[in-house]
């Protein structure tokens, strides 16, 4: 015997990628992937491959995910993007902590490592990037901030060793048009929570981004390709900041 497990997927017009993420969770009793209206096969790809595939109006990042865990069979869930796979060694810790019931702890984290045109990123603020992916859902939830959301659980999650692999950008420009899309949703959410930003935000804040990913976490060991994510997340910051500060200087209609 061991404990059931639900792999909970959200996704919207993910054809070329939705295929390999349901099969590394083959393993799993049930996969349920909620479909926000995807207008390519999405839905029928992972229906044909077996998933459980309900199709939803978009709510936001936190609260897709959230309504996902719950429309799952068991209690145990374990939450991928439809861009990630569980590595085989990953699937091989899962299952011996299952065979246990998964009674050590109420949540465990694990890596995740990502391919960035054409290579593995290991360094910078990209690795380990913990994530809390496997919980009970009697004691986690989804929260955070749109668009990054993240697991609480309530006590402390043990760690796998093992890692998620991320495929999360298709081309450059793929990565250029989620930082674009990305920093308006969080600086509306920072501006609805009354944050406002300064004009030294937009130098201090992407300084501090680059030096992070760049320096202190010594992304420069990956190359041109950890020089180019330290510049990008430099210009992530100061998109976000410039949004904020730009909505903080708008006057509201009349």
């Amino acid at each position: 015997m061991a404990s059931k497990l639900s792999a909970c997927i959200i996704a919207m017009n993910e054809e070329d990628r939705i295929a390999d993420c349901i099969r590394s969770l083959d393993f799993c009793d049930e996969v349920l992937v909620v479909d926000s209206h995807s207008t390519d096969r999405t839905r029928e790809v992972a229906a044909d491959l077996g998933a459980r595939v309900i199709e939803r109006d978009w709510p936001g990042h936190v609260a897709q995910k959230e309504f996902t865990i719950r429309q799952a069979k068991n209690d145990w869930v374990l939450c991928l993007d439809a861009d990630e796979r569980v590595s085989p060694a990953l699937r091989e810790e899962i299952l011996a902590a299952g065979r246990n019931f998964f009674t050590a702890a109420p949540g465990w984290q694990m890596p995740r490592m990502s391919w960035y045109l054409g290579k593995w990123i290991r360094h910078g603020t990209w690795y380990p990037d913990l994530q809390l992916r496997l919980f009970d859902r009697r004691r986690g939830r989804w929260t955070g901030m749109n668009p990054h959301d993240r697991v609480e659980i309530d006590g402390r999650p043990l760690r796998f060793r093992h890692e998620i692999r991320h495929y999360p950008y298709r081309s450059i420009s793929e990565h250029l048009h989620t930082i674009d899309n990305y920093t308006s949703i969080m600086a509306r959410e920072l501006h609805a929570r009354g944050k406002r930003a300064s004009v030294l935000d937009l130098f201090t804040h992407p300084l501090g981004r680059f030096l992070k990913f760049y320096v202190l976490e010594a992304g420069f060991l990956d190359g041109w390709r950890g020089l180019l994510l330290a510049c990008l997340a430099a210009h992530y910051a100061q998109m976000k900041y410039a949004k904020l500060f730009i909505a903080g200087m708008e006057r509201p209609q009349r």
